[in-house]
Formats: C-alpha cells, structure tokens, sequence
C-alpha cells in the first residue's frame, strides 16, 4: 500500500514518541502509530500542536484511520486494536479509558479511550520543543499516575458482603450492581440466614461475553451433586437455602435473556445430578427491563425485580393458587 509522504512523516513521529515514552516494541509499530494519531486526532497534513483528546470508541479510531491515513482495518480487526494496543496504552497511563464515566462496564458499546493531558502536553512541544524533557517527567509520574487511577477505578467498584464477613468486589456497571442486590436484598428476603452463596461471577459483561470468575465454592456444589463445569455454563449467582435444602440458580438480566425455556432445559441437564431442590429465580433492576422479556420467562420459575424488593413473580400460578389475607 502506497502513503503519501505526509501520511509517512507522520506514523514515522509517532512511532517516535512512542518509543521514547518507553513502550516495548509491539506498541510503537505501525497499527500503535496510527492508533495514536487518531487518539490525537492529527491529520497528515496538520502540526502535532493541534492535539486533542476527543473521546473515541474503538470504531471510530479505526474510521479516523482509513479516512486520513488510507489503511483499512477490518472490523474484526477492533478486538485486536483494543487487545495489543489500547490496553497496553491504557497501562502505560498514555490513555484514560471512560473519563466521562468510569463506572460503565467494559463490555458497553459506548466505550471509549482518550489521551491524558500530560501527553497533549508532549505533542504540542513536539518536534521542536521540550518534548523530550516532558517525555522524562512523565515516565517518571507513571508509578503514581497508575495508582492515582487505580484508586479511581476502586472508588467505583461495587462491595458484596459474603456470608462469613467478607468483602468481594465487582467491577462497576448495571449487570453487577444487580448481582450485588441479588445477594444483599434477594437474598435476605427470600433465602434468610440460611442462605451459602456458592458462585458469583464479576461479569463486567454477561454470562455469554466471558466474564471473569469472582467467587465459586466447588467443592461445596460438588457435595451437592453438581459436577465441576465452565463458569459459562452457571448462572449468574448460584446460593444455597441449607435450612430448606433448597438450591437457587440466579440469572441476572440487564441486557441478555432470563431464565427462557431453552436456558431452563439448559440448565436442568447441567444439574441434572443434583441432589437437592432446584429453584429457578430471574432478577431484573426494574419493571422495564421484566417487561421486555416478559414473555421469554419460562413456566415453573420465578421472578424477583430489584426496585420492588419485597415482592417475587411466580411463574407457576398452580402451586400458589389462593387469596391473600387482606391488609387492615
């Protein structure tokens, strides 16, 4: 592929910097180099001193590219831009991921990435200026800019309580916040003292997407009959009623399916060894988001809603059939 000299110049100086900011040769290459300019939003043919630092998801970098540097990187190409080069840039403290709000999960489509304001520092001092001197009190700031932004990152993070007094926490975002009132509200409600949360994963996405393992009790559920599986295959929460011999396979819904009748045959296989009563709970943060799925719930489960805490849906109107005592 043939660049103009402009478009040259310019990867050639970012590569440059890069190195001098001291990255490791897998992030000063081509696609980090281009990558940088569109964070910096520099076009071939303008000065590094016009520097800024929009706020850019991933697609956008790579559009930015394409339109101004002529290199067209497919769309399956955007895993590996944020793998091998934003997430190394964003260790390096060079970018801020989510600055306009840190508590979206690292799954939401409206992600984005945007240079910090020492190195717009650096880029309008460059190439003539005192970019290298910049370059040296940078590096030199990185080890307390890391944790600067770590403690960031932990002022966000959602605490869950365990049973034995423990502190476990979530990454930041919808579908964890509902995981934690799952073991803080559902929990003491419906479940009470009794209750031994077995599994919770911090998902910072879904079930479906990958998240990561937070909190599993394997040798527990093993005692119960459930055999070792990928966290992929569990529920979103696994809690066990030891008073009632109860235990409760808990999908948190925020933006993927509830407990549907294909994921209750799912999930009735992947248990099918289990020693004790299986309940089936769908959680969901509100009424709207129990409404979109309404008619995906499958029959014999049950339903609890977040925002009205005290009160479950009970798909299996046979078994609670009757009138309520009426209030005084």
């Amino acid at each position: 592929m043939e660049f103009t000299e402009e478009q040259q110049i310019k990867l050639e100086q970012a590569k440059e910097i890069l190195q001098q900011l001291g990255l490791p040769p897998a992030q000063y290459n081509d696609r980090s180099a281009w990558v940088f300019l569109a964070l910096a939003n520099v076009k071939p043919n303008e000065r590094w001193a016009v520097a800024t630092a929009p706020l850019l998801p991933t697609y956008v970098i790579m559009d930015f590219i394409r339109n101004h540097y002529g290199k067209d990187y497919k769309p399956n190409s955007r895993e590996t831009i944020r793998r091998q080069t934003l997430h190394q840039f964003e260790q390096a403290r060079i970018i801020d991921r989510n600055r306009d709000d840190p508590t979206r999960p690292t799954n939401s489509k409206d992600n984005n990435y945007s240079l910090n304001q020492p190195i717009i520092d650096i880029l309008k001092a460059y190439p003539n200026g005192d970019w290298r001197q910049k370059i040296k009190v940078f590096k030199k700031a990185v080890p307390e800019l890391q944790a600067l932004y770590e403690r960031s990152l932990q002022k966000h993070q959602i605490p869950i309580t365990l049973p034995n007094g423990d502190v476990i926490k979530l990454s930041p975002g919808k579908h964890n916040q509902l995981h934690a009132d799952i073991v803080h509200d559902f929990c003491s409600r419906f479940i009470g003292e009794g209750g031994r949360l077995l599994y919770i994963g911090d998902t910072a996405s879904s079930r479906k997407e990958g998240g990561k393992l937070m909190y599993l009790e394997s040798d527990y559920l093993e005692g119960l009959g459930v055999p070792p599986m990928s966290h992929d295959k569990l529920p979103d929460v696994v809690v066990y009623d030891e008073k009632r011999e109860w235990l409760f396979l808990i999908e948190a819904v925020t933006s993927h399916g509830p407990v549907s009748p294909k994921r209750w045959i799912e999930l009735e296989q992947a248990f099918k060894d289990c020693k004790v009563g299986l309940v089936y709970v769908t959680a969901f943060p509100d009424r709207a988001e129990f409404r979109k799925n309404a008619a995906d719930i499958a029959w014999e489960t049950e339903v609890w809603i977040a925002d009205n805490p005290d009160h479950m849906i009970h798909f299996n109107g046979d078994r609670f059939l009757g009138p309520h005592e009426k209030s005084s």
